[in-house]
């Protein structure tokens, strides 16, 4: 089976942030390619001028929200470094194994790779200038915080179009759509960093092995 790969461009964050970039990527991720009877519903990000769309399924809010908060509890023990997590989808498929069992297969048919570097923000604080008066430097962090915030929300449109060319170019790897009721069509899953970063790359790996050479669109 052909797996098509996804390597989103990667977004500077801070920590505050992480809740907003992340429902924004992977509900739309998942909302294209639900492929089932789907109920837009259209969110207005809290800390950026964008709007996305869910697909109106409460165990999909439910997991990404529970992913989310295990990707914020991996950043509070590793902070300042870059990351990465994988979105999956795949179909099931039944592998003949003896005479008295069955074994099920999990055939990887497209991953997105949500990059983020996640940095703290400098706190405001107080300097003295050459002539000793105190200068509060909250201003100015203001203002550095108000144009990082720009690139952020720059930056994020370009993943979210990044996201809308892929699922329009890429069409042929899509699997068949099972009959299987609900608004999710595929399952799938979102990996996570493990608390060790070779853990994580060696299961990336398998994914690979299992899913032949995939194609990479970046």
């Amino acid at each position: 089976m052909n797996c098509e790969v996804c390597n989103l461009k990667e977004l500077e964050v801070g920590q505050y942030e992480i809740r907003d970039v992340l429902r924004c990527v992977l509900h739309t991720i998942i909302f294209h390619r639900a492929l089932g009877l789907v109920r837009p519903k259209e969110i207005d990000l809290e800390l950026f001028d964008i709007t996305y769309v869910q697909c109106g399924d409460p165990e999909v809010e439910k997991k990404i929200e529970e992913k989310i908060e295990q990707f914020i509890g991996w950043v509070e023990k590793h902070p300042n470094k870059k990351s990465q997590i994988c979105l999956s989808f795949y179909e099931v498929k039944n592998k003949h194994g003896s005479w008295f069992s069955k074994q099920i297969e999990q055939l990887y048919w497209e991953h997105w790779y949500i990059n983020l570097n996640v940095a703290q923000q400098p706190k405001a604080h107080s300097v003295k200038s050459h002539n000793c008066k105190v200068v509060d430097t909250g201003e100015n962090n203001q203002e550095d915080t108000g144009t990082r915030r720009a690139a952020l929300e720059a930056s994020l449109r370009d993943v979210l179009f990044q996201i809308i060319r892929f699922v329009n170019d890429k069409k042929e790897h899509v699997p068949p759509i099972p009959n299987r009721e609900g608004v999710i069509s595929f399952p799938y899953e979102i990996i996570l960093p493990s608390s060790s970063d070779s853990a994580f790359g060696m299961d990336m790996i398998k994914r690979m092995l299992q899913t032949g050479h995939p194609t990479m669109l970046s």
